[in-house]
């Protein structure tokens, strides 16, 4: 039997969106989505521990208010929670909590961004069977579509100082080009191996994807979530939440 730990990582000093973690979104705070998938997760696959990675006490009580399946009694560290911390190194270590208080291995971690929260249980067990299915593989993240194609409409600075194609290739069209993805940020699944050899960035040379067959983008600015908030206070949305 497999051991999963899921991280929801919620940090408090958001900028573009002040308390982005716990806004309100169609009247349930934003990390409440983040957390009713992973209950369904533990539900579904069992053997799953939910940690909750904040250095902020209301994102603690509001979770605490939520949920009684989320572990809140970590406390991320300051270095961890600044505006120059990486996420990566954030993960790491509240596995490295989980695992010193469960007393276990955790074969897979999977990460649920909070600002992300277009996905459902679906979307998580479906990218768990491409994962599950590839010894090879280190790590998954969710993508969706690029709007842009870096082989066709995306320019970058030379050294010369002009503007040409960010990848070489001579195609006429977007769609004759190879296709690219945008990572949505939604959700990351790890093996154990991937920290065993460890990797500083989320892309390795043995990552896959998981294209989320649906509407799917994080929240970094307030228009994003007053979009968001338009779609889901009018059922705008093509998918389940399937909670």
């Amino acid at each position: 039997m497999k051991n999963f730990l899921i991280t929801l990582c919620a940090r408090g000093g958001s900028k573009g969106i002040p308390k982005k973690n716990i806004k309100m979104l169609n009247g349930k705070p934003l990390i409440y989505y983040s957390i009713k998938v992973a209950e369904a997760f533990l539900k579904e696959r069992g053997n799953t521990d939910i940690v909750l990675s904040t250095d902020d006490l209301e994102i603690k009580k509001t979770v605490e208010g939520v949920s009684t399946e989320i572990d809140t009694d970590y406390v991320r560290h300051d270095f961890l929670a600044n505006d120059f911390a990486g996420k990566l190194d954030a993960i790491v270590d509240a596995k490295i909590y989980a695992e010193k208080k469960n007393n276990k291995v955790y074969d897979y971690v999977i990460d649920l961004d909070v600002t992300s929260p277009l996905r459902n249980l679906k979307d998580l067990q479906n990218a768990m069977q491409l994962i599950e299915q590839n010894q090879d593989a280190l790590n998954l993240f969710s993508v969706s579509p690029a709007n842009r194609n870096p082989y066709f409409n995306m320019v970058e600075e030379n050294q010369n100082g002009f503007y040409e194609l960010c990848k070489k290739g001579e195609f006429l069209t977007r769609q004759s080009a190879p296709r690219v993805f945008d990572m949505n940020a939604s959700f990351y699944i790890f093996k154990n191996k991937f920290f065993a050899e460890n990797h500083k960035t989320v892309i390795t040379d043995k990552s896959l994807i998981y294209e989320v067959p649906h509407l799917c983008f994080d929240l970094d600015h307030q228009i994003d979530f007053e979009f968001m908030s338009f779609l889901l206070e009018n059922d705008k949305l093509n998918f389940d939440f399937n909670y």
